[in-house]
């Protein structure tokens, strides 16, 4: 695929160098050219030069050529013109637009060109702060786990739980998961990974303590099967503390200020009184979220969720790591520094999110051939989970009408289950593929993604693919 990214920040570089290791072509656009040389040195990429709204340079990146545009510069309006360039120019079938003002996103209408043809043409915005805010309440929601993902537009989910010494299922085989849980509660564990080694999850495998465990099933029987890794009933965090007062700490606690005690910390005065002047529940502090002093006055051995959600990594690594210490159960930090995130899991953070990958794993369908509907990212980018639609009959299709057990599935692949007219069928060797299936599958190994284009894609669009 010819992928043009405007914009060479955190959000662009993440999706250029995940982009580039799938084998696209791609090409970034910005003014910084120390920025666009960095990427350079260690990515097989394009780079020009210039202003990503500007004409000329849009016709040097070659955007006549392009599938997709994805406008990741800092500045709402330069992207906005930036699509509109591209759809007057070139026609381009595909614009993605990063968009941060709440003035652009509760105005939809704007976008919406099936309803609007004088519509602005963009055919997706995307807002980090929002994504990252929607994902930290998801794993709010589901005291313990490590990721939470929707599929099927949310009617089955994949989560990663860690199995805790003393929990119910820890020394048991996956076969016996069932008579653990009541008789109405369906579930599939589709990987488990176990000192950072990949262990495929047939029946006789027990978990054990300390595995990273991924499972789907429906919304209403999650938080039973969580209870299942766990040593004891982890009741869901009443008293959560939020440092940082931004777009995200401030859509978190007006969210969650009528069902919580919410107490959020920033360090700039001004901030804290525009928030405190719109937010009617949540109590706010003026103050250094990395003071230890600070934490203890406002007793810190009383809150059960510690976010740390400021717009440095810095902040928000110490003040979580402070907080720990200082007895909070379960800490969250926003880190969008890779090198930073791989040296936090060695250490006492429980979850460390990055915007950027939240931001790319809700884009990363875009950039799958095939019907491919949802694909995210697991464990750092290492795995990937693919929501796919069959097409196609039994005469082009290479799966239609096959047993699951009859599928030549590539190696290192996981059927979870099959979602058909709003029904999820969990996956078993004899469940029979039929056109129009979504199919949730999860690979240990990205590498095979190809190979899932190639099975999933109907005799026809294989030899146009070829």
């Amino acid at each position: 695929m010819n992928i043009v990214i405007l914009g060479a920040g955190q959000v662009g570089s993440s999706l250029a160098e995940l982009l580039a290791n799938d084998d696209n072509d791609v090409t970034v656009v910005d003014l910084d050219n120390a920025s666009l040389q960095r990427l350079q040195d260690r990515l097989d990429i394009r780079t020009v030069q210039g202003h990503v709204s500007h004409p000329n340079v849009l016709v040097q990146a070659g955007l006549e050529y392009a599938d997709l545009l994805i406008a990741a510069a800092q500045n709402d309006e330069t992207n906005i013109v930036a699509c509109q360039m591209a759809h007057i120019m070139f026609k381009t079938t595909t614009k993605i637009a990063r968009v941060r003002s709440n003035d652009y996103l509760k105005h939809p209408e704007l976008f919406d060109r099936n309803q609007n043809p004088d519509a602005i043409p963009i055919d997706l915005l995307i807002s980090p702060e929002n994504l990252v805010t929607d994902y930290i309440l998801q794993l709010i929601a589901y005291p313990g786990s490590l990721q939470v993902v929707d599929f099927a537009d949310g009617l089955v989910r994949l989560v990663a739980m860690r199995a805790h010494n003393g929990g119910p299922l820890v020394g048991k085989k996956i076969r016996e998961l069932k008579q653990h849980l009541p008789s109405k509660v369906r579930t599939r564990i589709v990987a488990i990974y176990r000192q950072d080694e990949v262990v495929m999850p047939t029946g006789d495998e027990p978990i054990r303590v300390g595995d990273e465990v991924f499972f789907i099933a429906e919304p209403h029987d999650i938080s039973i099967i969580v209870e299942e890794f766990r040593r004891e009933k982890q009741k869901k965090a009443r008293n959560i503390m939020i440092a940082g007062g931004g777009h995200i700490g401030f859509s978190l606690a007006k969210q969650l200020e009528d069902t919580h005690q919410v107490k959020i910390i920033d360090h700039n005065i001004i901030r804290a009184r525009e928030i405190s002047e719109v937010l009617d529940q949540a109590i706010i502090i003026h103050g250094d979220v990395s003071d230890k002093d600070l934490l203890i006055e406002e007793n810190i051995d009383e809150i059960d969720l510690f976010v740390a959600v400021t717009n440095k990594d810095e902040a928000n690594i110490i003040s979580s790591m402070l907080a720990k210490k200082l007895g909070v159960r379960r800490v969250i930090a926003l880190v969008n520094n890779q090198s930073y995130i791989e040296l936090i899991h060695l250490n006492s953070i429980d979850i460390a999110i990055s915007a950027d990958r939240i931001t790319t794993n809700n884009l990363l369908h875009y950039m799958r051939q095939g019907d491919t509907v949802k694909a995210s990212t697991l464990r750092r980018g290492a795995a990937e989970a693919m929501e796919v639609i069959v097409h196609g009959s039994e005469n082009s299709s290479k799966i239609i009408g096959k047993r699951l057990v009859e599928v030549d599935w590539p190696k290192d692949i996981t059927i979870g289950c099959i979602v058909r007219e709003g029904k999820v069928l969990f996956a078993h060797r004899d469940l029979v593929i039929e056109a129009e299936d979504h199919v949730i599958l999860f690979l240990t190994d990205r590498s095979r993604i190809t190979e899932i284009h190639d099975l999933f894609a109907p005799e026809e669009r294989r030899s146009w693919l070829g």
